[in-house]
């Protein structure tokens, strides 16, 4: 697929822009539409939608990114609103419906560009105003403490003697775990299509089910699971990073074992269309500070994000190759 250097409305959604290019975003809540545009100061109400039930990914990085907020007084009354379903889809949709609206922010990322693909969404990424990608995070191959294999080589050996019958789990049919999977089979000659795997609705239950032994391996998100690895409970074979994580120095990346997985669970944030520029350069506006408080790295650290601050077409182009890889990912898989 030829990539030009200007991505369309029509596949990417409006890049919005303001004084130094920044990218924008507004909407509304499913429980009320306030008309933040009419009364200027976007930060006096902000409503951050987390496209996920309480306690998951989006959830975190919205609440996380409420605190930083609400610590550095960047938005007076940032309040989160859960809409869960379907890979964040059933968020995007109402999202999607929100024309112009302004004090209002979804957040995005991996999970829902495989779940545009896999529920064959009617809407997507261009039924929105594109603002930023913020952080990501990485996924971890984990196994049982007393498992025998202790590489990627072991993994790959084991799984291409029986890929059937061998067993993985992590997260949602289509999600980045499962789509890291994908990737490592691929690299190791393994048929995405012979793939056995029981998805789970967090790394808690994944981890159950390997010290059951209903399970042989699995691939979560590494905050999920740090702390079972510190405690023993699991045994870390590789990280998909692009480099080790901080405090875990003795867990090896998959591409220094070498297989080059290169998918990350990304986290943004989407504005709804058609707004206004000026409101789209002061939403950024206030991502922008959040991003460089003292309560966000905090939290970056916290979490072992990373920080991938992206706007404008550079995200743009981000998300038409994140989206390309994810598709091409989901049909050798089958789904």
């Amino acid at each position: 697929m030829s990539e030009s250097s200007h991505p369309s409305r029509r596949t990417f959604g409006r890049i919005a822009y303001g004084a130094i290019a920044l990218a924008a975003i507004g909407t509304a809540t499913t429980y009320s539409v306030k008309a933040a545009s009419a009364k200027g100061d976007l930060s006096s109400n902000l409503t951050l939608i987390a496209p996920a039930g309480a306690g998951g990914g989006w959830d975190g990085f919205a609440r996380e990114t409420q605190q930083a907020m609400r610590v550095d007084r960047l938005a007076n009354n940032a309040q989160v609103v859960n809409i869960p379903g379907a890979g964040g889809t059933i968020g995007l949709g109402k999202f999607s419906t929100m024309h112009g609206q302004s004090d209002t922010i979804l957040a995005t990322g991996t999970a829902m560009v495989g779940g545009i693909a896999l529920n064959k969404s009617p809407v997507g990424f261009d039924n929105t105003t594109l603002l930023a990608r913020v952080a990501e995070d990485y996924d971890v191959l984990i196994a049982a403490a007393d498992s025998p294999h202790n590489t990627i080589d072991d993994v790959i050996g084991a799984w291409k003697k029986d890929p059937k019958g061998f067993v993985w789990t992590g997260g949602s049919a289509g999600s980045v775990d499962h789509l890291t999977i994908a990737q490592l089979a691929l690299l190791g000659k393994i048929p995405a299509s012979d793939i056995t795997y029981i998805p789970k609705s967090g790394g808690g239950e994944a981890i159950q089910t390997l010290l059951s032994g209903t399970t042989d391996f699995a691939s979560c998100g590494f905050n999920e699971v740090s702390d079972q690895i510190e405690a023993g409970r699991v045994k870390a074979i590789g990280v998909a990073a692009p480099k080790r994580i901080d405090g875990f120095d003795d867990v090896p990346t998959m591409t220094e074992q070498g297989y080059e997985v290169t998918l990350t669970n990304w986290r943004g944030w989407l504005g709804a269309p058609d707004i206004t520029g000026d409101d789209s350069a002061q939403l950024l506006e206030i991502l922008q500070k959040t991003r460089d408080s003292a309560a966000w790295k905090d939290a970056l650290e916290r979490n072992k994000w990373t920080d991938v601050w992206q706007t404008g077409e550079e995200f743009a182009e981000f998300v038409k190759e994140d989206s390309s890889r994810v598709e091409k990912l989901l049909k050798e898989l089958g789904l």
